[in-house]
């Protein structure tokens, strides 16, 4: 499965949240870390789901870039 991830960059930190599966979060240092990090919480948000008998959402986030103008 392939969960949209979004990935924000802090003042000194970055974070990453998954909109299909709410509460799934992470935070760290760099940006390669967070991804390794989201990758595990998914991993295990999905086991815990899975273990306590909930469905697991299936992945139905998407995502644009849109260019607009300056103003």
């Amino acid at each position: 499965m392939q969960y949209l991830v979004v990935i924000e960059k802090g003042e000194s930190s970055f974070g990453a949240y998954v909109p299909d599966l709410p509460g799934c979060i992470a935070a760290a240092q760099s940006e390669q870390e967070v991804r390794q990090l989201i990758k595990e919480a998914i991993e295990f948000h999905i086991d815990g789901l899975r273990e306590s008998g909930e469905p697991v959402p299936p992945p139905s986030s998407s995502a644009a870039v849109v260019e607009v103008g300056a103003a």
